[in-house]
């Protein structure tokens, strides 16, 4: 009997000549390279905020978020933007993220994955997912809803409350 489901497709790129994949069932559009708003006091890998469609997204590094290191701007440097659900709203708003990549080259199939290795569960780094080997190449999985810690996630987008509350006695 066929299986009903549908293969499992990822959109590859690289950071620092490693390459990575994410679910392409979460990719919105890529575009290239945009300039950013700077937010203040956010961790190195938060290059800002950009306008997307009318809205404000986060823009996060990959390279800093992966490697420490910023991804080099070149013409094939792209952004990736993406939507999921956060687990800990209960609205099941999608939110947005803008992540910076290089080389966001192609759509492979899963099932032509080799062999896999599961995600391991590291503290330090809950983004980590499988392990694939396609295409003579070592892909590792990133998992975009652990992307970002949980205390940040929140303060990016925070949970919108029932009865808002208004910021220097104006409405909101």
């Amino acid at each position: 009997m066929a299986s009903l489901r549908s293969p499992m497709q990822l959109l590859t790129f690289t950071i620092d000549t490693q390459p990575y994949a994410i679910l392409s069932r979460s990719v919105i559009e890529v575009l290239p390279l945009v300039p950013a708003r700077p937010l203040p006091l956010m961790p190195d890998y938060v290059r800002g905020i950009f306008t997307y469609r009318g809205h404000l997204v986060p823009l996060i590094d990959l390279g800093q978020r992966l490697a420490c290191r910023a991804v080099e701007e070149r013409l094939s440097t792209r952004v990736i933007v993406v939507e999921f659900i956060r687990p800990a709203d209960a609205s099941k708003a999608p939110v947005r993220l803008g992540l910076v990549a290089e080389n966001v080259i192609s759509i492979c199939s899963a099932e032509d994955a080799d062999t896999t290795l599961p995600a391991m569960e590291l503290e330090h780094a809950p983004f980590l997912g499988s392990l694939l080997r396609l295409n003579g190449r070592t892909v590792q999985l990133i998992l975009i809803g652990r992307l970002l810690p949980p205390a940040l996630l929140d303060g990016l987008f925070p949970i919108p409350l029932a009865d808002p509350v208004a910021i220097g006695g104006e409405p909101l």
